[in-house]
């Protein structure tokens, strides 16, 4: 579809967006999997990212998200388990330019990402610029297939209006990413089961829908999940495994 037609559909897709399908809710007993064990302060140090990277191994996580600094020190503490390494491009603001974002993804792919969480240029998209967005997004997502790495656009979703929202979801989906997520955490709020429902509304199956920011408790989690998630982010992990184990 050409991104004219794209803006086109994003202006009367909210009167046209498919019922939520309540049964995709991903498996609460696998709940750990679903998990991105995160830590991104910018105080983080190495012994901290260590620790990390052995409590997802413990709790089989499904990804350990660091700062690019990181990168090849959790691949090589991830080498042989399940948990995949991932990391962030043009965080957490979004506002570089394309092919600094391409750079930064073939730099962290070649030292063992094998996941990108992409911020969008949010201002860009404010201002109407769709083209400008939808090859921000291509370009990471051409720099992460020689290493079969996976793209995560985060839309940041407290920033943007309803149908900034819903464009977002179109560009992503257009430009051949494998997720949407909401939020970096570093904005005002994160992660609300309003937004994970329209995310997942707009990209049906397609892709996964990580909700991210805020996601603290058992509780957050079972409403995220339900709203539609695929993947949960958050720095509260273990917490909220052993609240699942408890219950």
């Amino acid at each position: 579809m050409k991104l004219n037609q794209l803006l086109q559909l994003a202006q009367s897709y909210e009167a046209q967006l498919p019922p939520f399908q309540p049964e995709y809710a991903a498996d609460p007993a696998g709940l750990a999997g679903m998990i991105d064990h995160t830590l991104l302060k910018p105080e983080a140090t190495p012994a901290q990212v260590e620790a990390l990277c052995a409590e997802a191994v413990q709790y089989r996580f499904a990804a350990v998200c660091v700062n690019p600094i990181y990168v090849d020190l959790v691949a090589r503490r991830l080498a042989g388990s399940s948990v995949a390494t991932c990391t962030v491009v043009g965080f957490p603001l979004g506002a570089v330019p394309a092919e600094t974002k391409a750079f930064e993804t073939r730099q962290a792919v070649e030292a063992g990402a094998r996941e990108i969480d992409l911020v969008i240029p949010v201002g860009l998209l404010k201002a109407g610029e769709a083209q400008a967005v939808h090859d921000h997004i291509a370009a990471v997502v051409q720099a992460a297939k020689p290493g079969g790495a996976l793209v995560k656009v985060i839309i940041e979703t407290a920033l943007l209006t309803r149908s900034e929202k819903i464009l977002a979801c179109l560009l992503s989906r257009a430009a051949g990413a494998n997720f949407v997520k909401t939020s970096t955490g570093f904005a005002a709020s994160g992660a609300t089961p309003e937004d994970v429902e329209l995310m997942r509304r707009v990209v049906g199956l397609d892709l996964g829908v990580k909700a991210s920011g805020g996601v603290r408790s058992l509780a957050d989690a079972r409403a995220m999940l339900a709203a539609g998630a695929s993947r949960l982010g958050t720095s509260s992990g273990i917490k909220i495994v052993q609240e699942s184990q408890n219950v």
